[in-house]
């Protein structure tokens, strides 16, 4: 976090938190939601400003609840999730690095999802791969020690069929479990839509 940040809540200890007005989609884009936004459900607009992004990213964090939320001087501003508290993409080299711009880490975890999403858990981390990247990391993918069949991985992802399914991470290899989609803040403990605490 931040020292100007950390300075800030030093000096305003009691500013109101803020929910709704941030979103992170599930292809790891911040979007600043207004009235009208709120009012619609919908995404809102996706921020550009490189500063503005790299300040978000370096104040990220959550709470005790499990929320998570962009300490932004004094204030919290909750933040709602399209899918998971981060969200990992692949370089150029094919490593893994979360929307925040740092490496993922070594792969503790990997779960399909009934929709197709890639989670994946290193350390506490938890990340929803963009699904632009799922096509590069299939090849790392192992039905029964082979390369992945999509046919097969289909049948493993409807349950038509049983087999052990891996993702090659580095030398190692994790194994890979299926998850209902809808279960995925339950499993891991977060919440995707924050509201106030009340007292």
């Amino acid at each position: 976090m931040d020292d100007i940040v950390k300075k800030a809540m030093e000096k305003w200890p009691n500013v109101p938190n803020c929910y709704g007005w941030l979103l992170l989609d599930a292809r790891g884009a911040w979007r600043m939601r207004d009235e009208h936004a709120q009012a619609e459900n919908l995404p809102g607009d996706r921020l550009a400003h490189v500063a503005l992004l790299a300040f978000i990213n370096r104040n990220y964090a959550s709470d005790a609840r499990g929320c998570w939320y962009f300490q932004n001087g004094p204030q919290r501003v909750y933040v709602n999730l399209e899918s998971t508290p981060y969200v990992a993409r692949t370089d150029a080299d094919g490593a893994l690095l979360l929307h925040t711009g740092a490496p993922l880490g070594a792969i503790d975890g990997a779960w399909f999802t009934d929709t197709g999403a890639l989670i994946l858990q290193a350390e506490l981390c938890v990340a929803q791969l963009d699904d632009r990247d799922l096509l590069q990391c299939l090849p790392r993918l192992r039905i029964d020690g082979e390369v992945a069949d999509d046919n097969l991985l289909m049948q493993w992802l409807t349950g038509e069929a049983n087999a052990a399914v891996t993702l090659q991470d580095g030398a190692r290899q994790v194994p890979v479990a299926r998850l209902v989609a809808t279960e995925v803040p339950i499993h891991f403990g977060f919440v995707r839509v924050p509201v106030a605490e009340h007292t």
